[in-house]
């Protein structure tokens, strides 16, 4: 399946490393020994040599990889997460986000160059234009306090289903 790219991206191959640049910016990657790119004009084509299930399987997520990397630099990526309990409070300060979650100190986290992040209220947004890196700053933020099944408070995501228990029984 060939992978479009809108107008205003560009696509460039030196060796194995594959450049993507666009409005959002650059990304690169280099490509696994197994996959050839073929790159026609404005739709980029993922090759294999044959039909062997590991190279079947890295054609597959060389192709997605690409995708992730268009995607990137047009749209971008973004993770929302949900600060829930009493007493809770986020705020940034400069590029620290500070967090006051009902342990006896503050939790510091430096934000990385790569990735912005943006506090209202009690929501916190993390977005950038490499997929991998959003997705793992948004795990690091959220594993600080992780939701807790009794009465949902911590840090979830703001898709995230969290499953409540029964506390103890009256009697």
């Amino acid at each position: 399946m060939p992978i479009e790219m809108p107008s205003g991206v560009t696509a460039s191959l030196e060796g194995r490393i594959l450049t993507v640049k666009g409005p959002k910016g650059e990304q690169s990657m280099e490509l696994p020994p197994l996959s050839s790119v073929n790159i026609d004009g404005q739709t980029i084509q993922v090759e294999r040599s044959n039909d062997e299930k590991m190279q079947k399987a890295q054609h597959g997520l060389t192709r997605s990889l690409i995708n992730n990397l268009v995607i990137g630099v047009t749209k971008g990526f973004t993770k929302e997460l949900e600060v829930n309990g009493v007493g809770f409070k986020i705020r940034m300060e400069g590029k620290d986000l500070v967090m006051s979650l009902g342990f006896s100190h503050e939790i510091r986290y430096t934000i990385p160059e790569d990735v912005d992040v943006k506090v209202e209220k009690m929501d916190i947004t993390v977005s950038g234009i490499n997929k991998q890196r959003v997705g793992q700053i948004a795990a690091e933020i959220r594993e600080f306090k992780k939701p807790e099944p009794y009465k949902g408070k911590g840090i979830k995501y703001k898709t995230e289903r969290v499953v409540r228990k029964a506390g103890k029984s009256g009697k």
